[in-house]
């Protein structure tokens, strides 16, 4: 089947760029149309139906600024390019303001537009995704459609249906909030265990000194105030399933256990004289790398293999954003019978500053924001939130961890960070100078993608520098440079904020 190639709609008074951009745009594959004023383009905007329009600002008739708010109030979800000859940070606003996608100033070089239309268009297959998955699950209506609407989690999805209904050990990979324990249930309750016991243990919310009795229950006088028998979590999953989510928080001495129990199907309680036989299926679940937890000595090794005979991988919110308005709209509704609410739906801003928010606490961030959007009802404060929710790392005693002097490597013995808010601030240009331009806007926001990328890395390796350079791709001497540099940005910031 061919597939259909992207309308784009040339508006653009000088004949010589628009015979251009025709020539150019057809050789990148696309189906090309102009018109030569605003008001030719209202007329055959309805009849051509585009997908993308190159608007040019400065013509002579209806100007491109009303042309554009015209085009949008015919298809809202049309794509636009503003060109033009003058840099001016307030028509960039404006144009902005009134939809445009991006802005291009001429003269260009045709590759910088390529690569601009390239990135609308991939953002409007994005959005043309996430609508089709909205329609989707609000057809099927229940909450564990969500995993396999985008194509990563589809392969989740598939992997779950593969293993269900045998009795495998499952490990669970993913970060913080990406949905391990929905995955869990949705193995449990596709397999041949569904009508038996799930039961779920926190290893990491359980202190390791009760743990084990947690797990596998005690006799009576095991320890003084056991006064009488106490179930485990195995005795209470028998013939079930078990959970153990956060299994690399699990103590080593207690690993020794569990490992018998998965090799055997036999467990003794504390304080016990028999071995007690039990039937569990065991999902585990981690956001740790227990490779290297294994080779630091943290997590047995025939544990980790043993645990390992299916590994099902979730990928982060960031890397399957076209699901983002398909939660929304899922926990929006959710909160807003659960808080007898009626706020009104997300704006296509706000939805659009969603789609490039990073989540770094995934679906669980995003569950406590549309949470608080639902309680609070103001849309502009969850905007703000958004673009000011950039994590600072500092210290204790207010210096920042980032760059050491002395050199190192970075070892878990540094101080903790703490991660410290930046006082709200109310964005919106109010003159020329202040409004900076798109290109300045993409080289910040590239600096601070690196910088939050490199404080994520330092977190996630305990401050081992060398470590996070392995893990970013870079020398560990590129790495102690960039954090160098970060450090001399905290402190010129921190001087700023001195009183004079």
């Amino acid at each position: 089947m061919a597939v259909q190639k992207i309308r784009v709609l040339i508006v653009d008074d000088d004949p010589s760029m628009a015979r251009f951009l025709t020539s150019y745009l057809m050789r990148l594959n696309f189906e090309v149309n102009s018109a030569s004023s605003g008001e030719e383009a209202i007329r055959l905007f309805r009849v051509y139906d585009p997908g993308l329009v190159l608007l040019d600002m400065n013509m002579t008739g209806m100007d491109g600024l009303e042309t554009l708010e015209r085009l949008k109030q015919i298809k809202p979800e049309v794509s636009v390019i503003v060109v033009s000859g003058q840099n001016n940070p307030d028509l960039i606003f404006r144009a902005s303001k009134a939809g445009a996608e991006d802005y291009i100033h001429k003269p260009f070089e045709p590759k910088d537009l390529e690569t601009r239309v390239h990135r609308v268009v991939e953002r409007q297959r994005v959005s043309n995704e996430a609508s089709q998955i909205r329609d989707q699950v609000r057809r099927q209506g229940d909450f564990t459609m969500l995993f396999g609407t985008s194509p990563k989690m589809e392969e989740v999805k598939q992997t779950i249906e593969q293993v269900a209904d045998t009795s495998a050990t499952v490990l669970i990979r993913g970060e913080s909030g990406t949905g391990k324990e929905v995955v869990a249930r949705l193995v449990y309750s596709h397999s041949l265990r569904r009508e038996k016991p799930f039961v779920k243990v926190n290893c990491a919310a359980i202190p390791h000194e009760l743990l084990e009795s947690e797990l596998f229950g005690y006799e009576p006088g095991a320890f003084t105030g056991a006064n009488r028998q106490k179930l485990g979590k195995f005795d209470l999953a028998n013939q079930g399933t078990l959970f153990l989510d956060e299994i690399s928080e699990m103590h080593p001495a207690l690993q020794a256990k569990l490992l018998h129990v998965l090799q055997d199907g036999e467990f003794a309680r504390l304080g016990g004289k028999r071995d007690i036989a039990v039937d569990v299926r065991v999902l585990a679940a981690t956001n740790k790398p227990l490779e290297r937890a294994v080779e630091d000595g943290h997590f047995r090794e025939d544990l980790f293999y043993r645990l390992n005979v299916v590994t099902i991988h979730i990928p982060p919110l960031r890397e399957r954003r076209e699901e983002i308005p398909v939660f929304l709209d899922f926990f929006l509704h959710k909160y807003s019978e659960f808080y007898g609410k009626n706020p009104p739906p997300f704006s296509d801003f706000a939805v659009g500053r969603m789609m490039d928010y990073n989540w770094p606490g995934n679906i669980r961030e995003l569950e406590n924001l549309v949470k608080r959007y639902v309680i609070v009802g103001k849309e502009s404060q969850i905007i703000r939130e958004l673009s000011i929710h950039k994590p600072v790392i500092s210290s204790m005693t207010g210096t920042s961890p980032l760059w050491n002097p002395k050199g190192g490597d970075g070892n878990a013995s540094a101080p903790a960070p703490v991660v410290a808010m930046p006082v709200a601030t109310t964005p919106g240009p109010t003159s020329e100078a202040e409004v900076p331009s798109l290109l300045e806007i993409g080289r910040r926001a590239a600096m601070q993608a690196e910088r939050e990328a490199i404080e994520r890395v330092l977190a996630q390796t305990r401050w081992n520098r060398r470590a996070a350079a392995k893990i970013l791709k870079i020398s560990y001497k590129a790495l102690l440079n960039k954090l160098k540099i970060i450090e001399e940005q905290n402190q010129a910031a921190q001087s700023k904020q001195q009183p004079a």
